[in-house]
């Protein structure tokens, strides 16, 4: 984590658009030994802001004028939207050349982000190993075990000794320093998982002993059909750095590491608040087509305009009652606006409990009761002190009481229809966090104004 310095010491050091300008001049001339040194002088925590404001060109130049190593380790600082589209740009070659430079994770997360045609050629371009473990853990729901693991693991059979485990270290060393290793695996001769060797352990055994006298038996493993929030409650009881994932015959097949799981899980919390904010068709970086992200909006803002105007009636209809009673344009915003708060709390819980499983369409009933329960406390608390201050606002109770009843009754309301929502939109196979914010408002906004120009109508006598 970043650290604050006292204003005693020197400030952090700020980005060297020097050395950006250094590379992008370099791309400019392809002069290759400039861009490697210009690469090399760039600020890590900057590369990111540098290589997404080279523009296309300059980017496809550079990762296809160094070395595939060099330029893997430079894309994978860049979301995976944006190594994706550079991927799709580049010759099929020189992209299979940065992905067989990945990790095994990475390399299939971007096979899925890939057009299917792109992917093709791509993996027909990797050596046949590769591209069949590609295809194979890309196949995987990305918030399943098999779609996180990495298969970068140390595995010996069973019936390999102490000496022949360490050989193989030391001869593979250079390769193996990329892996997390933690433990290595013991297997029997069909590839099914049998147990966990701890380096230490290997370590102090004498040479000549088989490893599966000294592994630790039967370790936890999960399938690589479990969920992420499965995933996420096993990381919870227990403080492993990464798990053994098996398929259907108890084969391992690699490990699931918990970065890559907290990871996974703070991506669904911001796809779920992207796409609850109406930035639809996933990811959204400002260096894709402008058209694309116009139209991606648009698509959004238009139904919502649409919706929007449904409340605008209500208030066009009851306009005779706003003008005889002015005060009400002042509570009619805060109405809205608190009984929305409120709904969009429901609409968390549901969402939270729809993730979890908790939760099915044929509980509605049930989520109903249990948010209106909620419903009155808040509503009278909030009801209260809206009519408090309106009764002080406009120097008459029977104002306060328009405009504290009308909270109330919206607040129970909202709480419903954010409540109930998503669980509906679920069981029509629609995305809950894309629809339930766009239905919530225009509920919110309609019925908050609706019932305080109603409510006033009916006590105007008292309100003039």
């Amino acid at each position: 984590m970043p650290t604050i310095e006292s204003d005693s010491q020197a400030p952090p050091p700020v980005a060297d658009d020097a050395a950006a300008r250094a590379l992008s001049d370099a791309i400019d001339r392809v002069d290759v030994e400039a861009i490697q040194e210009a690469v090399d002088r760039l600020p890590a925590e900057d590369r990111p802001r540098i290589l997404d404001q080279l523009g296309k060109e300059r980017l496809d130049r550079l990762v296809t004028c160094i070395e595939p190593g060099d330029a893997a380790h430079l894309l994978e600082t860049l979301p995976d939207a944006a190594i994706a589209a550079t991927l799709e740009r580049i010759d099929p070659g020189a992209a299979a050349q940065l992905l067989e430079r990945l990790p095994s994770a990475e390399r299939a997360d971007l096979v899925q982000e890939l057009s299917e045609d792109q992917a093709e050629s791509v993996l027909d371009a990797l050596p046949e190993a590769i591209a069949n473990e590609a295809r194979a853990l890309s196949g995987y729901d990305p918030e399943t075990a098999g779609g996180l693991l990495v298969t970068e693991v140390l595995s010996y059979a069973d019936d390999r000794s102490v000496g022949d485990v360490v050989e193989d270290m030391r001869a593979n060393a250079e390769r193996y320093r990329a892996y997390d290793v933690q433990y290595a695996f013991v297997t029997d001769a069909a590839g099914r998982l049998r147990g966990v060797l701890r380096l230490r352990d290997l370590l102090l055994a004498p040479w000549s002993r088989r490893i599966a006298e000294i592994m630790i038996p039967d370790p936890i493993r999960v399938s690589v059909d479990e969920t992420l929030d499965d995933l996420e409650s096993l990381f919870d009881d227990h403080g492993f750095f990464g798990v053994p994932a098996v398929d259907t015959d108890d084969r391992l097949v690699g490990v699931v590491q918990r970065s890559r799981v907290e990871e996974a899980l703070a991506e669904r919390s911001e796809s779920d608040y992207r796409k609850s904010q109406g930035i639809i068709g996933g990811e959204e970086l400002r260096s894709m087509p402008t058209l694309l992200r116009a139209r991606r909006r648009f698509a959004w803002l238009s139904i919502n305009i649409v919706l929007n105007s449904f409340a605008a009636a209500v208030i066009a209809l009851n306009e005779a009652t706003l003008e005889a009673v002015i005060a009400l344009a002042v509570f009619m915003p805060i109405i809205s606006d608190m009984s929305g708060c409120s709904g969009n709390q429901a609409v968390a819980v549901s969402m939270r409990e729809l993730t979890l499983g908790l939760i099915k369409p044929r509980d509605a009933l049930r989520v109903w009761r249990k948010e209106l329960s909620v419903g009155v406390i808040n509503g009278l608390g909030l009801g209260l002190l809206l009519m408090i201050g309106g009764s002080i606002y406009a120097g008459n109770i029977w104002f306060g009481a328009v405009v504290g009843s009308a909270l109330t009754l919206n607040t129970l309301i909202a709480l419903s229809v954010g409540g109930l929502v998503p669980i509906l939109l679920k069981a029509i196979k629609k995305d809950p966090a894309l629809a339930s914010g766009p239905i919530l408002t225009t509920v919110t906004d309609m019925c908050g104004f609706l019932l305080v120009l109603t409510l006033a109508s009916l006590m105007m006598d008292k309100l003039l």
